[in-house]
């Protein structure tokens, strides 16, 4: 009996990847739980098992393919007393999953429909218009401002979507019944939501031109070229950066922290446990800054008019690896001392830079953390990584002459650069914010008083 390997789901909301590695060749002989194909998804590197044991056939893709959840990986001949179990186990898992998120999605979908209708029959003011009320349903009359002509006003049937991409839409405050669902079905994905918005911050306004980049020249007529497409990666990251600064102001906030005492410290704990770096120092004094001001661990909800407030504490710090910039998330920050995070802190990165970081590691931080000192710089301005609301970033530290208790004396400065999201904090807040981070740095010492 020949069966079809199809690629499973990733993880919450990914629907794609590329392929990174095939492991196996017609004709091969596979066991169940080998695996078969490597995907890079959302930054992560996943491994496709086998479900079943058997002789490949044939193989559907090559590496650097992109496949999408539910695309036939290969064909695998086996008996059928030896794969008929699992097929139709999986199957039953594939069922049970559509239908649990079927029911969630009609449950999301009443909420919303409901609390529309409710909506409408309140008087409202959108896109600058106050509708008038309609007028009693029978007597043949409507009363209402008329929608411009060249719109047509939004159904109010449900529009299919899960719970997750439902959220993404009111915090970036979308109508989904104006968004084109890409997936089967016309169901509409977080991908979805991304590119409209894009779209809309891209098109033309009454306050100037579009922002749609002109046709590039024809690179060839003055040399050669070299075209290199751009790997899963580099695409994610190109496309979370150009959503954080299209939809947030950013500021950015410099400061230096004299870390002449911390330095000393620090090589005074060489060899004694884990190698305690500025980073780790910077993850615990970021937490204890982050429970000070708590608006700085949130998140801004456009479409609610809310600010959500965080009430814990997870840092991503950003990882340079060979496929470019990654970012790892550090749980409950607060609840750690700097030893256990310096610890955690070499683990991460090293499964980071070896591919073997999960999906799951690279989300739900509230804050992150990007140190660009060992290869230099004075100070930089970095990107906030939405839908977060700061990020800090550190550069080198250099000897620098400094007038310290009253005569003029080499001292080891660290530049700190904090980028922040103008909506919601004030330039007054962040030179706080930055200052508390730098004392705290400056005086290793106070930080003991929040282990």
């Amino acid at each position: 009996m020949a069966s079809e390997i199809k690629l499973p789901e990733l993880g919450e909301n990914l629907t794609e990847g590329d392929v990174l590695d095939v492991r196996i060749a017609p004709g091969d002989v596979i066991s169940q739980g080998q695996t078969l194909i490597e995907v890079e998804a959302e930054k992560s590197t996943v491994e496709v098992p086998s479900p079943l044991a058997g002789r490949v056939a044939k193989l559907f893709v090559k590496k650097g393919d992109k496949i999408h959840v539910g695309q036939a990986v290969c064909l695998v001949e086996s008996n059928v007393g030896a794969t008929e179990e699992p097929v139709h186990a999986a199957a039953g898992r594939e069922a049970a999953h559509a239908d649990a998120e079927s029911e969630v999605t009609h449950a999301e979908d009443a909420k919303r429909v409901a609390a529309e209708r409710a909506e409408e029959s309140r008087p409202a003011k959108r896109n600058g218009i106050r509708a008038e009320a309609k007028a009693p349903v029978g007597d043949g009359q409507h009363h209402e401002t008329p929608a411009p002509p060249q719109k047509a006003a939004p159904s109010h049937d449900a529009v299919p979507a899960g719970p997750a991409t439902r959220r993404l839409a009111r915090q970036l405050g979308v109508d989904l019944h104006e968004v084109q669902g890409s997936a089967p079905g016309g169901r509409v994905t977080p991908e979805d939501i991304k590119a409209h918005v894009r779209d809309r911050v891209s098109a033309p306004t009454s306050r100037g031109p579009g922002m749609q980049p002109p046709s590039l020249p024809d690179f060839e007529r003055w040399g050669p070229i070299e075209r290199r497409p751009m790997d899963a990666v580099r695409r994610k990251t190109a496309e979370q950066m150009s959503l954080a600064w299209s939809l947030i102001p950013h500021v950015t906030q410099h400061d230096q922290a004299d870390i002449t005492e911390l330095e000393a410290f620090r090589k005074q704990q060489e060899g004694k446990g884990p190698k305690l770096t500025i980073t780790a120092f910077a993850l615990k004094a970021s937490a204890i800054a982050l429970q000070q001001f708590p608006q700085f661990n949130a998140s801004v909800d456009v479409a609610g008019g809310l600010l959500v407030l965080k009430r814990y504490y997870h840092v991503g710090i950003a990882v340079d690896t060979e496929r470019g910039l990654l970012v790892p998330v550090l749980r409950d920050v607060d609840k750690k001392s700097v030893q256990q995070l310096a610890e955690e802190l070499t683990a991460v990165a090293e499964r980071t830079r070896q591919r073997k970081i999960q999906g799951d590691e690279l989300r739900g931080g509230t804050f992150t953390i990007t140190n660009l000192g060992g290869i230099g710089g004075t100070g930089f301005t970095p990107i906030i990584n939405y839908p977060e609301v700061a990020i800090l970033g550190l550069s080198r530290g250099r000897l620098q002459p400094v007038v310290h208790n009253g005569q003029i004396v080499p001292r080891l400065l660290l530049p700190l650069s904090l980028s922040y999201d103008h909506r919601i904090i004030d330039g007054a807040d962040a030179a706080r914010f930055t200052r508390r981070i730098a004392e705290m740095l400056e005086n290793p010492l106070v930080m003991l008083l929040h282990a």
